[in-house]
């Protein structure tokens, strides 16, 4: 097998997401912590992570959960102090774990000392950070922000109007400043002298807009239109990603992954290729399936069909020259075994199938926080019980829409953010063994079932089993072929089956999935040699056939096993 691209120091590891507020609370405030996320690095090490990325710990007023930042250069005192995150570096050091922070730059928070020196003096050299417009001309563009409502609010004190494509509190900055960019750049640099790995990048296509600014037809009754509409137009990107990998990333061999949306299939080398703008980005396929503009009460269900076809073809897209992260959920999205997992099959079958196909693909895979237990959406009963911002706006988007409280609470209940932030369930004890004080968000009630110490010492575990695939992709005998094989579909037409090879030099693997509770046969190429990971016992192979049970994953060896 010849690897298709210079190996890189991260390319055999599996990276982790801690979601801090809902990590682990050290010191009984309800709210996790940067030294909680240290006493927990063991519990990493031991399942095999080698890079961990930390969503935002930077100071913040939290509008946003810590995406609108107030300051790049300081820790949030609900999370710690730059000593507790100096600490977390080293200490993950020797685990061998390298620490990704957020990179949140396409806008920072209205608390930020640059928004506010914009408030002083708009025409000033701040006021060149932002997108700032006369209010007397009226709104530059009919453009709806992410959270709902226009994306144009005044500038308090003064006679000007600014952006934000997010939440009111997330002035939009201007990367068509030189001035901004190198400011931006010298931050990053100073994060990643400090020992970071690298980081995560937030909504980093939201930088380039398509200027001047213009209307575009509405897709709402509101008048409005998506921001992504011009973010779709927009040209440029390059430029500015280029240049901040020049200056930054390049130089000190940052491990990047970026969260990016609507690029060109032809454009993917150009952002993970050997010399792209990032290490990785998201692939994200699954997860936008059934969406729709009009919010989230008019989404589709995704159903194990459906979650093939787009997996398969997010694959071919991003071919062996692209190296994709691979993710089930994140802080953002719905719990996985939720949302892909048929309703019978959300239980610890199901969930190792589930798992077993996100950590055999192409790339590297991200698990978030619970993942790997099985965590679940949480019940809702009432938007009382609800923090998410995003959340609050669709509910009302639905309401508008013509549905009732209780169709727009469903909706809310199968989306809401909420769902992968509740704390991490560590034990069957009081607040899950998050927190010994009282937590910031109410912890899921099937924690006595589904926790850390409950599966630790189960050898039949989805914890175990995550570990087990986590360790193949060093093993000395299949690691090359997990992490460099070629990923080739195999019986892409069997329903309810995903099945795949990954066909390194001189070592194949056969990755079955059956995504159904009842029992299917499935016809096996010549050559099999074992069972290299299975998630029962035994596998019943009869006449060539491999009679895979409910929910069952199975990977097998083919061919040529010298050794074995």
């Amino acid at each position: 097998m010849e690897i298709f691209m210079k190996t890189q120091w991260w390319h055999n590891k599996v990276a982790y997401q801690v979601y801090p507020k809902s990590f682990y609370d050290s010191n009984g405030d309800g709210i996790g912590d940067i030294p909680g996320i240290i006493e927990k690095l063991d519990y990493l090490a031991d399942l095999g992570i080698g890079i961990l990325w930390i969503s935002p710990v930077y100071a913040s007023p939290l509008a946003d959960e810590g995406y609108d930042i107030s300051d790049y250069y300081a820790i949030d005192p609900r999370f710690g102090t730059m000593d507790d995150m100096d600490r977390l570096i080293a200490e993950a050091k020797k685990r061998g774990i390298s620490i990704l922070m957020d990179l949140v730059v396409n806008h920072c928070s209205d608390e930020h000392e640059w928004f506010k020196a914009a408030m002083r003096d708009p025409n000033g050299k701040y006021g060149r950070y932002f997108y700032l417009e006369d209010a007397d001309r009226g709104l530059p563009c009919n453009l709806r922000s992410y959270f709902g409502g226009t994306m144009w609010e005044p500038l308090p004190g003064t006679d000007k109007i600014y952006l934000h494509s997010f939440h009111k509190k997330q002035p939009d900055l201007n990367w068509e400043n030189p001035g901004l960019r190198r400011d931006i750049y010298k931050m990053i640099n100073w994060w990643l002298d400090r020992g970071l790995g690298g980081f995560r990048i937030d909504a980093i296509m939201n930088i380039k807009k398509a200027l001047p600014f213009k209307d575009y037809p509405a897709d709402r009754d509101d008048g409005l239109c998506f921001v992504g509409k011009m973010i779709d137009e927009a040209e440029g990107i390059g430029e500015f990603l280029g240049e901040m990998r020049d200056n930054c990333f390049a130089p000190h061999g940052s491990f990047t992954v970026g969260e990016v949306f609507n690029i060109r299939d032809d454009e993917k080398e150009e952002f993970i290729g050997e010399d792209g703008y990032f290490s990785s980005m998201f692939d994200f396929a699954a997860h936008i399936f059934g969406q729709s503009r009009n919010g989230w009460y008019d989404a589709d269900d995704i159903t194990p069909e459906d979650y093939k076809r787009v997996t398969f073809a997010a694959q071919e897209n991003f071919g062996q020259h692209c190296f994709p992260a691979n993710i089930i959920e994140n802080h953002d999205q719905p719990r996985g075994a939720s949302r892909y997992l048929p309703e019978d099959g959300r239980n610890p079958a199901g969930k190792k199938m589930l798992a077993t196909v996100l950590m055999m693909l192409h790339g590297i895979p991200f698990i978030y926080q619970g993942q790997e237990i099985g965590m679940e959406n949480v019940p809702f009963d009432s938007m009382d019980q609800v923090d998410d911002v995003s959340s609050f706006a669709e509910y009302q988007t639905a309401l508008d829409a013509g549905c009732s409280e209780k169709e727009a609470l469903a909706a809310v209940a199968k989306y809401s953010r909420d769902n992968a932030r509740t704390p991490m369930q560590w034990t069957g004890g009081e607040n899950a063994g998050f927190t010994d004080g009282s937590p910031w968000l109410r912890v899921n009630p099937n924690f006595t079932e589904i926790n850390v110490a409950e599966e630790r010492d189960d050898p039949d575990s989805v914890l175990n089993w995550y570990r087990k695939l986590i360790a193949l992709r060093t093993d000395p005998t299949w690691g090359d072929t997990v992490v460099y094989g070629e990923m080739i579909p195999y019986l892409p037409g069997q329903k309810d089956l995903m099945a795949f090879f990954r066909k390194g030099e001189g070592r194949t693997l056969l990755v079955l999935a059956n995504f159904q509770g009842e029992r299917q046969p499935v016809v096996l190429p010549d050559g099999l040699c074992h069972v290299v990971l299975n998630t029962e016992r035994e596998l019943n192979i009869i006449d060539g056939e491999a009679q895979l049970g409910g929910y069952q994953a199975v990977i097998l060896s083919v061919g040529d096993c010298p050794g074995l």
